[in-house]
């Protein structure tokens, strides 16, 4: 059996299709709350001179982003009256969520700081919720509307959105609050939740396709777990909790078979390396010696623009080779862009090569990122979208962000170049489980050919 692979001109043309480029105004609308309740939300806090400590205490609010996986099945099942009828099954819980946001964040605007400081809390967790909930609808969404083939270029949309959202909701709200105030600012942010709303209305509803081994494997998890087949308010609850949030589970494993645990393993593991290496980024360019404008200039600028360079360059790469190669291109490349801090530990400070490192390590973080997140995508089942990609997302970052809890110490023990040279380390692992993976995967479809031909 032939595979034909695409001309490079065909590779971009993804980006011309109406659901990729959909995507950027989606990604928008998911970047825009997530800075406003974290970030932005601090500035305000600090600038109303609210004490260090409260203003820590508000950052926990960026949790509900971490267990969105616990309330991801009831997104997968249950319907909202009215609305699911009108718009379809993720189109509605899409539309409700930027709508909580955008109450949420115009209620924000609304609180004086000073004497109702909790009552800005709760508004903080109600956004920092709804957001939650808008990703795994919007991930679900940009999941079932296209082809696997076309999700780095979905992904790659979607963090150029996502960037332009930080960019509006960050220095954008600094600006406002400065020549204006703070609740015009988030008033403005409000108003500019229209852009996902509107953007939800226009899209078209994915088709919801049922897969008969889910199906299957859910009768036989009722059956094996005893639960009756009555109407009872107990009963349907069990029902609905087996097939929902147990079976997401059980079928990601009968699909895979002990190779899961593998699959599982490289998800935890592939972002490592990037992640670690970020949490020292800004410390180490300071103690360079760099002045604070021009780490701005440079990992803002150069950043901005090389990320989505190589998101872009992820998409294409998936179009005209599949997912696999890319993947592994994108663990080799993000891991040696570590030495290359390492280099620049050991050097005198440098702004042209600062500007150029940072360059190397945006474009092959994007890179890896569109690739990575294709993969996802191609792991889910399409019975439970949402609960499994909610649950890939989160162990993607968790491994990563606790291994980053030890960043200072190997700085302070080793010092940059060492803590640099660990970082790449760290990705060794993931280079290694996706050439385990790859071979897994050869075998499978060679296994199958052999298989067809037999027949």
């Amino acid at each position: 059996m032939a595979i034909t692979r695409q001309s490079w001109r065909q590779a971009f043309s993804v980006y011309t299709q109406p659901e990729v480029l959909g995507m950027i105004f989606l990604g928008f609308s998911a970047g825009l709350p997530f800075i406003l309740v974290s970030s932005t939300l601090s500035a305000w806090l600090a600038d109303e001179h609210i004490s260090l400590s409260v203003i820590g205490y508000f950052s926990l609010v960026g949790v509900a982003y971490s267990i969105k996986v616990f309330w991801a099945p009831v997104i997968d099942r249950l319907p909202l009256p009215f609305l699911t009828r009108i718009f379809g099954k993720r189109r509605s819980w899409m539309l409700v969520s930027q709508l909580g946001i955008a109450i949420g964040l115009w209620k924000m605007s609304q609180i004086p700081v000073d004497s109702q400081l909790q009552q800005l809390a709760l508004l903080s967790v109600w956004v920092a919720f709804c957001s939650a909930t808008q990703d795994i609808v919007i991930d679900a969404y940009r999941i079932e509307i296209i082809a696997v083939k076309f999700q780095g270029a979905m992904a790659a949309m979607y963090v150029f959105g996502y960037r332009l959202a930080l960019l509006v909701a960050g220095a954008g709200a600094l600006y406002l609050a400065e020549f204006v105030n703070w609740q015009v600012a988030y008033q403005v942010m409000a108003g500019l939740m229209l852009i996902g709303i509107v953007s939800t209305l226009l899209i078209t509803e994915p088709k919801h396709r049922t897969d008969r081994s889910a199906a299957a494997i859910e009768k036989e998890l009722e059956h094996s777990l005893k639960v009756k087949s009555d109407t009872g308010l107990l009963s349907s609850f069990m029902r609905w909790f087996v097939d929902a949030v147990i079976s997401p589970f059980i079928e990601f494993f009968h699909r895979n078979g002990r190779s899961g645990f593998l699959i599982l393993a490289l998800i935890a593991l592939y972002k490592m390396s990037d992640i670690a290496m970020g949490v020292m980024a800004n410390p180490f360019y300071l103690d360079l010696g760099f002045s604070k404008k021009e780490i701005a200039d440079i990992t803002k600028l150069f950043g901005f623009f090389m990320t989505i360079f190589g998101t872009s360059l992820g998409g294409v790469l998936v179009v005209r080779y599949g997912i696999m190669r890319p993947l592994l291109l994108g663990a080799i490349i993000v891991a040696l862009t570590n030495l290359l801090f390492a280099v620049l530990a050991v050097l005198e400070p440098n702004l042209y090569l600062l500007a150029g490192v940072v360059s190397a390590d945006n474009l092959c973080g994007g890179m890896a990122s569109a690739v990575f997140i294709a993969y996802l995508s191609s792991l889910t089942n399409s019975t439970y979208t949402a609960t499994q990609y909610a649950l890939f997302s989160s162990l993607m970052t968790l491994p990563a962000k606790l291994i980053g809890g030890f960043s200072g110490e190997i700085v302070g023990g080793y010092g940059y170049d060492g803590f640099f040279i660990y970082a790449a380390l760290i990705g060794v692992p993931a280079i290694i489980l996706v050439v385990l993976v790859m071979r897994i995967k050869g075998n499978v479809e060679n296994d199958a050919i052999k298989s067809i031909t037999i027949d």
